[in-house]
């Protein structure tokens, strides 16, 4: 999938661009990659040497107005020039701002996936435009790994706790997926969850996939099996209180 990457210089830290870059190329081939901002402001200055490391463009956008957002509005009219150039399958915006939520829900509504990266202060409207939201803090923990200890135990400030609300979310989408017997495939549910709450992330609660995050909750079981088309295991969930007397199948 070709990805048009665009983000609003103002609103992110420069330090997670790497992290950030490394995060999108999981998802598609960044072909169009730009930063917006007034680049005559000293606060946008050290974003200018990562922008070489990582091929970013950098646009040019002076503030009209006090107190208006000219980087905003330019960013959408790219966006909506990208579109109608058919040269992308989707997009990923990055930002906080909430002024990106009908940008977002107008790209998917002409067939784009969008993927939105933003602090954990983005406004849940944004969040729900996209088809995936990604926090940057968790990029931030994920780049310290290889350094100092000291640093590791700051990073896991990012982490949160899995409350209620996640577990009755995933008991929830394992119901609506689920056979007979209770069993759903975890690859479907994980791809529920995703549609359910695009910010639902393993991460998030520090691990790094979703099968650890599930065997880490009593609520579920985990089923694994040998898959008929190759040796990869095919993993199934169940809800605990959702299977059936007897023995297990």
């Amino acid at each position: 999938m070709n990805l048009a990457v665009l983000i609003d210089g103002d609103n992110i830290p420069s330090a997670s661009v790497k992290a950030m870059m490394e995060e999108i190329a999981k998802y598609g081939n960044p072909t169009i990659k730009r930063i917006y901002g007034d680049w005559t402001k000293p606060h946008l200055t050290k974003w200018k040497v990562l922008l070489l490391e990582n091929a970013i463009t950098p646009i040019q956008q002076y503030g009209y107005t006090t107190g208006k957002n000219a980087t905003d509005s330019a960013m959408i009219i790219d966006a909506m020039d990208i579109l109608y150039s058919e040269k992308v399958n989707g997009f990923c915006i990055v930002s906080s701002d909430s002024d990106f939520t009908r940008l977002a829900t107008r790209l998917r509504e002409a067939g784009m996936q969008v993927i939105g990266i933003g602090e954990k202060k983005t406004p849940n409207p944004f969040i729900v435009a996209c088809d995936k939201f990604i926090y940057i803090e968790i990029l931030k923990n994920r780049s310290k790994e290889n350094e100092s200890d000291s640093d590791k135990d700051n990073s896991k400030d990012a982490v949160d706790k899995i409350t209620n609300k996640e577990i009755k979310l995933i008991a929830s989408s394992i119901d609506d997926l689920s056979e007979d017997d209770g069993w759903a495939f975890l690859g479907d549910v994980g791809g529920l969850l995703q549609k359910k709450q695009p910010n639902f992330d393993p991460r998030n609660f520090g691990f790094p996939k979703l099968t650890p995050l599930i065997n880490s909750i009593d609520s579920f079981e985990i089923d694994q099996r040998d898959s008929p088309k190759g040796r990869n295991k095919l993993i199934f969930v169940r809800n605990k209180t959702k299977a059936p007397r007897g023995k297990r199948k």
